[in-house]
């Protein structure tokens, strides 16, 4: 055996493409096709060392070339050379010879060496191969060793002799071509009788003596007679009789011979399972190795006659009509014989079989929730019999033909009727909620490409082959079915999986068929039915399932009817479409149809039309009448109410649907709303849960559904953009001009959330592009009808400003009249209404004994040991402390360990049927989210509630109990969609506090976690709060939860930081750093309390008081980094809200944290015996100690042991104490800028804020600025230092009025002309003191000095100390000189608006240049503290001249003074103010632009950029338009308001 030999390994990586080529071609010596293969993938040198086997594989370079390149290449990256191990003929054989040796000498199977053939193994190949490389060509272990061995053995034997393989090559067939005569069928089978000669020859013989007979008629054809005299003779002589099976064989061989090898093996696979015939198919054993004249023998042989017919059935199949087409026309006169009876007997009544299949037995697609589709290749033919896919509630549809989505394809068609997001099996995985989220699976029709999509030109679209499929897509199949497999997303008997076979599956190396196969590991084959387009499709569909399943799918098959026929019985089932369409009012009194289509965008909505409920059904058959007793009966037992109930109602005149007293008003109020010009309008009802206000809600929008489009809203969850633009859709739908919509958003918490959908509307509905014209304003129109759920629906009223309405749990005797006359009504139709108990709650006016003695008497026998009373126990629970709540039927299922099978519809009786005694106070409703699923609640709130206090009355059982029980019950918290709302509701009733009833503020905990906290105290708090927290482990608000427990309830301060730290840890956000800080922040207040009552000093009091102080700033300072930073984020992330502050009002809570503790730290200060308060001089000391003008080394004391420790404290935290007074200050100016520059996203939290900060400062003044007596005493004391004193005293004045800041100075709009006057004077004093000051110092107070001027004249313009007009402007020029055009702050800038802005008498060009430095300015200063918000003008153009025209905001709200200040806010956040005349009439309207979406106020040639006051303020359109506005001046530039399009 030969070594290779070694030297020095060439510098492969630097080799570019070119000489990878040369190497590839002269050193390996590939075919140069292989080599160009290199080439075309740009491999070069530095490529080549990283390939492997499987790299050139995926170059589509076969397998026998691809062993010898990595042969190669592993020795060239060693430095040597590839030399054989084996005798050097081997290297020489050809591919036909590497396979005579393996099946004349190895004696291997043929498939083996047909496997290496068709991979191109030469010899030079061959001697390259490991045992490895056989494997990957699929050859057994067995049979791959023995090849090694025997090749091996070559180096001790003989050179092998190899014999050609008899009728396989292709020389051989072509040879025996060239003496073939060329007949037709006809001819072959329409011949003389055969003479006595041949008769005695054996089968062989025969055939080869008919061989001879054609050669010799074919070289004698010129000597034949003429062909008439011919014609004559065989006129006489021949007659139609049994075709000659030779020269069949001949043809058919011939046939064979056009077929490619892949064809003729497909050919052969075919045969295999070819089932038509009354004979049996061959077997496979028998066509191993065949070529194809040993093939069309052998099936001439076997099928005699009929060989002909089975070959164009098999033809047509593998899709080679053509031959297929050649063969029937050479048919002559021959008949097809008769099949055999079995073969033609039809299944009867398919058509009843594909109704049971798809509805269960009953006549309506509804028995399904969702149809999984997997469809195969179609035909643009059959397109026109595939509409009633539009019928099914199709989930997804899984799609292996990739012209499916062009012209033609069946997507395209699908899409022209319905809605369908175009998706891969990739994009299916991932996390099954976000799956569903991202895809939006449930709301529209997902269709999946499963191997290639042609209208897209990308290599990634391509169709693949089996191999290559199975190599890379295969796997994102079988997950894509595992999600729609998942019981959570599609549950089994719920769902049903359709396969539309609309072209053949010839074999298992199939997609389609392989999916089928990934299908059944994951759902029961009775969840599978298949639909073929033809008999023949099916039986090898069938043929496949059975012999690869081990399944009979007979049963599950529809084949006997034609596409047009199963078209047709789908259409025809229920629930019926309208027969006229479903309308919606239009203008003019008009109407329009909506479309499927146009539905199926508007996912969100649940849209009610003109003709609602109508001609759906036959209303005087049997199946209506139980419809509507079944409808009616589930609403009054406490369903949800339908539009079928108020339907049935207006059909019976005489019995009308009961209305609430707020009916009527709830009617003028909408209809009064809709005349008003505010194009978005929004209506609150609040309500006690389990009164009727959704029911009331709806009665409304179904007796407006002739004025307004109405809809409900089915998802609270859906971003508000999402929402805002279905409804602007709505709005516009089919119509010139937009009608008015009535949109109910239900049971919707906070009613902020709302008023943030009605901007969102606003802005996509009504500013972007839907007026196109004046006169289309008053149509439209959006009203939100925000239905609330609250404990305390009338103070929430009375608290709030927008239009508004409430119901209460009580009845007014007219009420209470119709409810009993609804009464005797349901006693005539329905049997036992007394067991109606919603209706019958509500019929006796809430009565708490008629509540009490229900729960009483059901709970009579409970055992909670039973699974039935746990999961009733658990409903009443969720149902009394989280609203909304309910446990979904399959989750019940699963605690019963009931099993749902195919046979099994929907059987929601099975589980109330378990439910026994307690099923008559529960209901199964469905519920809309995540698609749609049937979900077991308790028929009423008050009914939960009071069962709850029946079970801890009479079984002793607490709701402690009940919570642990839940907590403990492994199944709820398992991976699940379903089960995820459920645990979301357990969450919510632990954490989810309320509104107190006599204000906006919360209760400090959940009502559940109030009431165990009564009846049980901490220990039994703590242990559900701990149980529950590794049951939310992702989930920051449960150890929050117990945190803010501890140190509120309990001043256990070390355990609340632990939770708190714990919280932190999972979810690092503004709400869990401030919940530490606020641990802190309790246990310093708790310890200041007991030092307070304490009469001795503890130095190491203030030690750990200083620990404490530093780490709640420490919390407190990363908490409002972090607000700032995800401020900038429309959509929160999940869990990212807070029990203690709603979605995105943390705002500025972490500065008043700050502000909290150094209030705290002065105060423990000042309680020290040297810096005691109460002494001038020692609180001078403390003064001077914080403003590091005296060391605390320098501080008069006794000398004692504890002042001494209290010396070595203060100064072991020195660096901390004096950076506070700095720091306080600094956040005392960055609050101030923010209440007066920025608008606020919450009024509620920013006025308890701004009472904070005003606190905290009154301390900070007492502490800091002097009394005008101390000043005094010290300007006797130190006569020399006056001036400085005067200086010092006129800033401690300002500091002390907040009017050393320029937003402080603003405040004084609003307030009386002494205080500015006073502050102007102060400013006037520093003026003329500026040589003293540093350059900084000197430019603040004179910008400070001109606004105060400024508001002065507004405030009072004959003061004497305000300056002209022209002084101002000129000290402001040589200011801005001074700075230019990058100064830190925007003060400067925006003087330069109110003093520079053009009139039309003057007009200045660097206006433009001072808007884009404000701009920039505020982006640098306060953009990145306060991100994603908007600031507000306190200063107009009015009408006049130079400093006459400005106008303040506080001089335009003189003109409200009897409205309320949140009233008369919301008209300034709506844009409303802008419609009195009262505001109008000072104020100057400038024309301007709107271009490429950016305003501009125009001034001759002049265009000073503006930007939109509110959001939404101009159409997103981009179109050049002109405009005209107010303009308000704020601090990060001008504002438009009321902006008005000129056409």
């Amino acid at each position: 055996m030969r070594r290779s030999t070694t030297k020095p390994p060439p510098q492969v990586s630097i080799w570019t493409i070119e000489d990878v080529h040369q190497w590839l071609t002269t050193e390996v010596k590939v075919h140069e096709a292989c080599a160009d293969k290199f080439k075309e993938a740009e491999v070069s040198g530095e490529s080549l060392v990283e390939f492997k086997k499987t790299d050139i594989l995926d170059l589509e370079i076969k397998h026998g070339p691809a062993v010898k390149i990595t042969c190669y290449l592993e020795k060239l990256k060693e430095g040597s050379q590839f030399e054989s191990e084996y005798p050097a003929y081997v290297g020489n054989w050809t591919k036909q010879q590497v396979n005579q040796w393996l099946l004349q000498h190895v004696k291997v199977y043929g498939k083996y060496g047909q496997r290496l053939l068709d991979e191109d193994v030469s010899g030079n190949c061959l001697v390259c191969f490991k045992k490895q490389d056989l494997l990957d060509l699929d050859v057994k272990s067995g049979p791959a060793v023995k090849i090694m061995a025997e090749l091996r053995s070559l180096n001790k034997k003989p050179e092998p002799t190899l014999q050609p393989i008899p009728h396989t090559s292709t020389d051989q067939t072509e040879a025996s071509k060239s003496f073939q005569p060329e007949l037709s069928l006809a001819q072959a089978t329409t011949t003389k009788q055969p003479e006595s000669k041949n008769q005695g020859m054996g089968e062989h013989e025969s055939g080869k003596a008919q061989l001879t007979s054609g050669s010799v008629s074919a070289r004698k054809e010129n000597q034949q007679p003429p062909p008439e005299n011919v014609g004559v003779e065989r006129k006489e002589k021949l007659t139609v009789v049994e075709p000659d099976i030779s020269m069949i064989t001949l043809i058919l061989q011939k046939k064979l011979e056009n077929l490619f090898k892949d064809d003729f093996k497909n050919f052969h696979f075919h045969l295999c399972q070819y089932k038509t015939s009354k004979f049996k198919p061959i077997s496979q054993g028998k066509l191993e190795g065949k070529d194809t004249m040993d093939t069309a023998r052998l099936m001439t042989d076997y099928y005699q006659h009929e060989a002909v017919y089975v070959t164009i059935d098999i033809l047509k199949d593998i899709n080679q009509r053509q031959l297929a087409s050649e063969l029937e026309n050479e048919m002559g006169p021959l008949k097809q014989p008769r099949l055999s009876e079995d073969v033609l007997k039809r299944e009867a009544n398919q058509g009843d079989k594909l109704k049971n299949l798809l509805t269960c037995g009953s006549n309506s697609l509804d028995n399904y929730e969702r149809f999984v589709v997997v469809v195969n290749k179609s035909s643009p033919q059959q397109q026109q019999y595939l509409q009633f896919l539009s019928k099914l509630k199709l989930f997804c549809v899984l799609d292996f033909d990739p012209n499916s989505a062009a012209p033609g394809g069946l997507c395209h068609s699908y899409r022209e009727s319905r809605v369908a997001n175009l998706h891969t099996p990739a994009q299916y995985q991932g996390q099954t909620d976000l799956v569903i989220k991202n895809l939006n699976l449930y709301r529209q029709t997902s269709w999946v490409f499963c191997n290639g999509r042609h209208d897209l030109d990308s290599d990634s679209n391509k169709e693949l082959d089996y191999k290559n499929w199975l190599r890379k897509s295969c796997r994102d199949v079988e997950q894509l079915v595992a999600l729609i497999c998942n019981p959570e997303v599609l549950p089994p008997g719920r769902r049903l999986i359709i396969f539309l076979l609309l072209s053949p599956v010839h074999n298992e190396k199939d997609p389609v068929f392989e999916t089928y196969r990934a299908l059944i590991k994951h759902t029961e084959e009775e969840s599978i039915i298949t639909i073929c387009e033809s008999r023949s499709t099916y039986l090898k569909w069938r043929e496949l399932i059975q012999e690869k399943c081990d399944f009979e799918i007979d049963r599950l098959s529809i084949y006997e009817l034609t596409l047009s026929e199963i078209s047709g019985t789908i259409m025809a089932m229920g629930p019926q479409n309208q027969s006229c369409g479903r309308l919606l009012p239009s203008s003019g009194s008009s109407a329009v149809i909506l479309k499927q289509k146009d539905e199926d965008c508007m996912t969100a909505l649940d849209i009610l039309c003109l003709n609602q409920c109508e001609n759906i059904y036959d209303e005087n058959s049997s199946e209506f009448q139980d419809f509507r007793v079944k409808v009616e009966e589930e609403f009054y037992r406490g369903g949800k109410v339908k539009w079928w109930n108020f339907y049935f109602c207006d059909k019976d005149k005489e019995k009308p649907f009961v209305k609430r007293d707020k009916y009527e008003t709830m009617k003028k109020m909408i209809r009064s709303l809709s005349k008003e010009s505010k194009p978005c309008d929004l209506l609150n009802l609040f309500h006690h849960p389990g009164c009727g206000g959704t029911t009331l809600a709806m009665h409304v929008m179904w007796d407006l559904r002739q004025e307004f489009r109405c809809a409900v809203l089915k998802d609270n969850t859906l971003p508000k953009t999402e929402v805002a633009v279905q409804v602007s859709r709505l709005m516009k739908l089919d119509s010139e001009k937009p009608s008015p919509v009535l949109l109910l958003v239900d049971d919707s918490k906070e009613t902020e959330n709302a008023h943030d959908l009605v901007h969102c509307i606003y802005k996509d509905a009504v500013v972007d592009g839907s007026v196109v014209n004046v006169n289309d304003a008053p149509s439209c129109k959006v009203i939100v009808l925000n239905c609330v759920r609250s404990c305390s629906p009338k103070e929430q009223y009375q608290r709030i400003t927008t239009p508004s309405q409430y119901i209460t749990a009580s009845l007014k005797p007219e009420e209470q009249k119709d409810f009993e006359k609804k009464l005797k009504e349901l006693k005539e139709t329905h049997e036992k209404p007394e067991n109606f108990y919603s209706f019958m709650i509500m019929k006796s006016n809430f009565d708490k004994k008629y509540i009490n003695d229900l729960a009483r008497n059901t709970l009579e026998s409970f055992d909670f040991s039973t699974k039935k009373a746990q999961l009733f126990a658990f409903l009443a629970l969720l149902n009394t402390y989280a609203a909304e709540s309910e446990i979904s039927l399959s989750l019940c299922e699963d605690f019963f360990g009931m099993k749902m099978f195919y046979s099994v519809a929907w059987k929601d009786d099975s589980v109330l049927h378990r439910m026994e005694p307690y099923s008559n106070l529960l209901i199964i409703d469905r519920v809309e989210d995540w698609g749609g699923y049937k979900a077991m609640r308790i028929v009423h709130y008050s009914i939960a509630a009071a069962c709850l206090e029946e079970l801890e009355r009479s079984c002793f059982l607490k709701v402690s109990d009940i919570v642990m029980e839940i907590l403990h019950c492994d199944l709820f918290f398992s991976v699940g969609v379903v089960k995820h709302k459920f645990v979301l509701s357990i969450r919510q009733m632990l954490i989810e506090r309320q509104r107190k009833k006599d204000s906006n503020e919360r209760e400090q905990f959940s009502p559940l976690i109030d009431k165990i906290h009564s009846q049980q105290g901490r220990q039994t708090v703590q242990e559900i709060l701990e149980k529950a927290s590794p049951r939310f482990e992702t989930s920051a608000s449960i150890p929050q939860a117990l945190a803010r427990y501890l140190y509120i309830n309990e001043r256990d301060f070390p355990e609340a930081v632990k939770w708190a730290e714990k919280a932190k840890n999972i979810k690092e956000n503004p709400y869990t750093f401030d919940t530490i800080g606020q641990v802190y922040k309790s246990n310093l207040k708790c310890n200041i309390d007991k030092e307070k009552q304490e009469t001795s000093h503890n130095p190491e009091d203030l030690n750990t008081n200083m620990k404490l102080a530093q780490n709640a700033i420490r919390a407190f300072k990363r908490a409002q980094e972090l607000a700032n930073i995800e401020d900038g984020h429309d959509e929160a992330a999940d869990g990212n809200d807070s029990e203690d502050y709603p979605k995105k009002s943390y705002t500025v809570y972490g500065y008043v944290g700050v502000l909290d503790i150094a209030s705290l730290i002065f105060e423990i200060l000042s309680r020290l015996p040297f810096f005691e308060e109460s002494d001038p001089m020692k609180k001078k000391y403390l003064q001077s100690f914080l403003k590091g003008a005296l060391p605390i080394t320098s501080v008069y004391m006794e000398n004692n042991e504890i002042n001494n420790r209290y010396v070595e404290i203060i100064k072991e935290h020195d660096k901390f104490l004096l950076s506070l007074k700095t720091e306080v200050k600094e956040i005392f100016d960055l609050l101030n800028c923010y209440f007066m520059y920025i608008k606020g996203n919450n009024s509620e939290f920013d006025i308890k804020n701004h009472f904070t900060v005003c606190s905290h400062f009154k301390k900070y003044v007492t502490l800091f600025c002097s009394a005008p007596e101390e000043v005094n005493k010290e300007r006797q004391n130190n006569p020399n230092l006056n001036l400085k004193i005067n200086i010092e005293e006129r800033r401690l004045f300002l500091e002390e009025k907040q009017a050393d800041t320029f937003a402080g100075i603003l405040y004084y709009l609003d307030k009386p002309a002494k205080e500015i006057e006073e502050i102007t004077e102060c400013y006037v004093f520093l003026q003329q003191q500026q040589n003293f000051v540093n350059k900084k110092q000197k430019t603040k107070e004179t910008i400070n000095y001109i606004l105060s001027n400024i508001v002065l004249y507004i405030v009072k313009p004959k003061s004497k100390h305000v300056k002209s007009y022209s002084y101002l402007s000129d000290l402001l020029l040589k200011t801005l000189q001074d700075v230019g055009l990058h100064y830190p702050y925007p003060d400067p800038y925006y003087l330069a608006l109110l003093l520079f802005w053009p009139s039309p008498t003057q007009e200045n060009k660097e206006i433009v240049t001072y808007v884009k430095a404000i701009r920039k300015s505020y982006r640098k200063r306060l953009t990145s503290l306060f991100p994603n918000r908007s600031t507000v003008a306190h200063l107009y153009l009015g009408k006049e001249e130079e400093l006459k025209r400005l106008v303040s905001k506080p001089q335009l709200d003189e003109n409200f003074k009897p409205m309320r200040r949140d009233a008369l806010a919301q008209l300034w956040r709506s844009g409303d103010i802008f419609r009195d005349k009262a505001i109008i009439n000072p104020l100057h309207r400038v024309t301007g632009t709107i271009e490429q979406g950016e305003v501009y106020a125009n001034y001759a040639k002049l265009k000073i950029p503006v930007r939109p006051a509110l959001i939404g303020g101009i159409r997103s359109c981009y179109s050049t338009e002109k405009v005209s506005f107010y303009v308000g001046f704020a601090i990060s530039g001008p504002l438009a308001y009321d902006i008005q399009y000129e056409n």
